[in-house]
């Protein structure tokens, strides 16, 4: 059945954001730090036993419950989570805002590895959800069906949203962010430091006049996700669902929304950490026929760390600078990989050439797949690959007996965005972005 965008050519659709009464924790109940959680992808087991301690309010308790023994299909983490956050709104540990409105979002932070201080500033607002065809909103990665499912079984049993899409716009002459910025000089509604040591700062934005002129200015923007890729398209599978349930067109239905955060990919704020790639339990890896076979792809120098002053990803660093390379560690030490542009150009025929460019790519479609035999399917469900962002963690895993670790430098925004809005997808875990934004500051309830 034809509904909201049938109207409407793809080519018309346009970004459209609005206000809203967010849902949020009750300071005189409850303490912030306590209870709001990274995304729920980020949260380990011992984080989720973490932070069931810390508060019986915690947000996990919602979008990460823990499973119990007497679970039935009518009984589990997702009918507690319903009822959780029912019990919460009924006790006003969670208060409604009383008018609508945006919110300002900074993150204050120090960048991984450095003693450099960052800020990134977005904004909190409901986005239509468009589907990818009507060339609005743009993905740069593959999801999965198992975290898809799971998500969709939360958000149809709580009916709302507890953390926001990271999404990125262009605004080279920073348009928006000059209407937001005096807004931080007033005093932050919220105001608090998370685990890893960040800043975050929230303020509510309730003018209309104001509302207004970052609307007129995000219409003509494109949407690229940063993260949050299966809960977008969760809400997509469940927009779906409630328009056949609907059997008319609701334009401005609830569900036809998404809670975002949407950053300028100019900010300097905007940081990409790279995310190192572990092999293991191949019972056949040979080191030296993986350096001999990949001499035809790459330039390849043994890194003596005694004689040389420089870590390994500091020449890794210096060599992403002119061209795409990358770091084997092996137990018998690490080997600087340098691309050979003409080689891996012919190699990689069948890829597009902006992708032909990314180290990701050529380290997946040569070394990965063709030389260590790891199928692309196998890769996608993690088997033989783990993904670390820590170097070093990602060295000790080879200390304990893994094959090798791959040691890569952080993508670049201008090359996932030429990839994403030209249609195109990124291998898994290429992109980290740093800080991750926290689930509970607002909540968009549906119902």
């Amino acid at each position: 059945m034809c509904l909201i965008e049938c109207s409407r050519s793809p080519k018309e659709q346009m970004a459209e954001i609005i206000p809203f009464q967010a849902l949020r924790y009750d300071p005189n109940q409850v303490k912030l730090e306590d209870v709001v959680t990274q995304p729920y992808d980020k949260i380990t087991p011992e984080m989720q036993s973490r932070y069931y301690d810390l508060s019986p309010h915690n947000l996990v308790r919602i979008i990460l419950g823990k499973s119990g023994e007497t679970d039935t299909p009518t009984f589990n983490t997702y009918s507690r989570a319903a009822e959780y956050f029912h019990d919460w709104r009924s006790a006003g540990i969670l208060k409604q805002d009383n008018e609508p409105g945006f919110y300002l979002y900074s993150q204050t932070f120090t960048v991984p590895g450095t003693r450099d201080l960052a800020e990134r500033r977005g904004l909190i607002a409901l986005g239509r959800i468009h589907d990818y065809a009507h060339g609005v909103v743009f993905r740069h990665e593959q999801t999965l069906s198992k975290p898809r499912a799971d998500r969709l079984n939360l958000l149809r049993a709580t009916k709302a949203h507890f953390g926001q899409i990271f999404m990125l716009y262009s605004d080279p002459e920073g348009a928006i962010e000059k209407l937001l910025v005096r807004k931080t000089e007033d005093d932050p509604d919220i105001s608090m430091l998370d685990e890893y040591e960040v800043l975050h700062r929230v303020w509510r934005i309730s003018d209309p006049a104001l509302i207004t002129g970052i609307q007129e200015k995000m219409r003509e923007k494109k949407l690229l996700i940063a993260d949050g890729h299966h809960r977008y398209e969760t809400s997509l599978a469940y927009r779906d669902e409630r328009r056949k349930e609907a059997r008319q067109t609701k334009p401005d239905a609830a569900y036809e929304f998404v809670m975002m955060t949407l950053v300028p990919m100019e900010s300097r704020g905007l940081v990409i950490l790279p995310t190192h790639r572990i092999v293991h339990g191949l019972a056949a890896f040979d080191r030296e026929h993986m350096l001999e076979a990949s001499k035809r792809y790459f330039d390849i120098d043994r890194i003596d760390l005694r004689t040389e002053s420089r870590s390994a990803t500091t020449l890794l660093e210096e060599a992403g600078e002119n061209g795409t390379a990358f770091v084997a560690v092996t137990r018998q030490g690490p080997y600087l990989m340098r691309a050979k542009k003409r080689a891996i150009h012919d190699a990689l025929d069948g890829v597009s050439e902006l992708q032909r460019e990314l180290d990701v790519v050529q380290l997946h479609k040569l070394l990965l797949e063709r030389i260590l035999g790891i199928s692309e399917e196998a890769i996608r469900n993690q088997e033989h690959v783990k993904y670390e962002r820590d170097a070093f963690e990602a060295i000790s895993w080879v200390r304990q007996g893994a094959n090798v670790a791959f040691l890569m430098n952080g993508a670049k925004i201008q090359q996932v965005s030429n990839i994403a809005f030209a249609g195109g997808v990124l291998p898994q875990k290429s992109t980290d972005f740093y800080p991750k934004l926290l689930s509970g500051l607002t909540v968009y309830a549906l119902e």
